[in-house]
């Protein structure tokens, strides 16, 4: 097999939930542990770290992998869903699993896997693993793909676990109120491993410390120990711009660099920074250069895209996968911040969110181009442009993400700002990416 016949089968032949959505996601760790037990279950072969959450788990993955890079440390990180090449979500020290790895495991496999015919995020998983447990890194940062509890990923007894923040995504997987997705979440809390939580709520408190019991994992709430006031920016928004955070915890104060310029990253950085205070104490040594260093570069360490990514400066045009009512609140809020003539929304989303919740955020005074990813789970442009009226947003259909962004260009000013979201696979398509 070549690897364009490699992906085909991957895409084609395993149920893949990026794009089809409901039928390819299972509540049963059943393929995953058999697939690893064929492997000769590469997952406790390496030490990692296990991160969950509605909202920020693939930020903090990415800082704490960078940090974990800086310091020496041969890193790992798994990831999910991918941008633009299958290959992201499994990077060692920000290199991408070469094609040769993934044309080697799908020929060695293939039979087993036409006969157990797992999903393409358990195969991913499986796949995943074995590289990192070949390659023999140091740590592996795993990011949870949905909940927790019945991910392919919660196989691993990490030595440490995070959980960002809880939301209401997933709704028809995970549960319908707070309480519920937080059980889903806490799911990989492990017997006797340290877990950090990132942001105190009176809803999921309860669920988090009662599973933390019964596991006797040891439990830390992030926002109850580390204070984080943003400072100035390094230079004005624009490309290559870094944002200053001043930590403040057990009597510390710190000064970072984040290179990632999203304003909710403030809501992260609790739980990031506390990880790394728990991986020193656990013995991992980190020097406060490098943990430094790491956070300030973040995109250069782990090729992380995405996350209020300023694509262009005049006109300014900016991207962020927010998706979810409180991602696309976070990325709102952040519109309200910035100055500009005339702000122009390339809007699209998918048909399982909630999207009268998103479009009720939305801002009014904006020049609306609605696109839609190609993908079955997409909603039609023109769809999306009809629902939004409702809520007192019109504008034009595009049904081809950067032919959205093409029109939003022309019709801009160079002091207009252009935002595209909605979707992480609107983000995907952008050819700038």
């Amino acid at each position: 097999m070549n690897y364009k016949e490699t992906l085909d089968f991957l895409f084609n032949a395993l149920p893949m939930y990026q794009r089809v959505g409901a039928p390819a996601f299972k509540k049963d760790l059943g393929n995953t542990i058999r697939l690893c037990e064929r492997l000769g279950n590469p997952q406790t072969r390496f030490k990692s770290i296990h991160i969950a959450g509605t909202n920020g788990k693939g930020s903090t993955a990415h800082a704490l992998a960078s940090v974990l890079q800086e310091s020496g440390y041969k890193t790992a990180l798994y990831t999910s869903p991918h941008l633009k090449s299958f290959r992201e979500r499994i990077k060692i020290n920000g290199k991408e699993i070469p094609e040769k790895a993934v044309i080697h495991f799908v020929e060695d496999h293939k039979d087993f896997l036409e006969d157990l015919k797992p999903s393409f995020f358990e195969m991913t998983v499986a796949l995943a693993f074995q590289h990192f447990a070949e390659q023999k890194v140091d740590y592996a940062v795993v990011e949870v793909g949905m909940g927790g509890r019945f991910d392919s990923t919660n196989v691993l007894v990490p030595e440490l676990s995070v959980i960002t923040s809880i939301g209401m995504d997933h709704i028809q997987f995970l549960g319908d109120r707070l309480e519920k997705i937080a059980f889903e979440k806490a799911g990989i809390i492990k017997q006797g491993v340290p877990v950090i939580i990132g942001q105190t709520h009176p809803e999921t408190m309860p669920v988090f410390k009662e599973v933390a019991h019964c596991q006797k994992a040891p439990i830390i709430f992030a926002d109850q120990h580390v204070k984080v006031m943003p400072g100035e920016r390094v230079k004005k928004l624009a490309l290559g711009s870094k944002m200053e955070y001043s930590l403040v915890w057990d009597g510390h104060k710190e000064k970072v660099l984040l290179d990632l310029l999203g304003s909710y990253q403030v809501q992260n950085l609790p739980a990031i920074w506390l990880a790394i205070q728990q991986l020193q104490k656990m013995g991992v040594a980190m020097d406060m250069r490098p943990m430094k260093k790491g956070l300030s570069n973040i995109v250069e360490n782990t090729g992380l895209k995405g996350r209020w990514q300023i694509l262009s400066d005049r006109p300014l045009v900016i991207c962020d996968t927010g998706h979810n009512i409180d991602g696309v609140r976070a990325v709102v809020d952040q519109i309200k911040t910035m100055r500009y003539q005339q702000l122009y929304m390339v809007w699209g989303m998918v048909n399982d969110k909630d999207v009268d919740g998103v479009l009720a955020l939305l801002p009014k005074k904006a020049h609306y181009i609605f696109c839609q990813a190609q993908l079955p789970r997409a909603m039609p442009a023109d769809a999306l442009k009809e629902k939004a009226k409702a809520f007192g947003i019109d504008g034009v259909a595009i049904d081809d993400v950067n032919e959205a962004i093409a029109y939003a260009k022309r019709k801009a000013t160079p002091d207009d700002f252009i935002f595209v979201g909605g979707s992480t696979f609107v983000v995907a398509e952008i050819n700038d990416l």
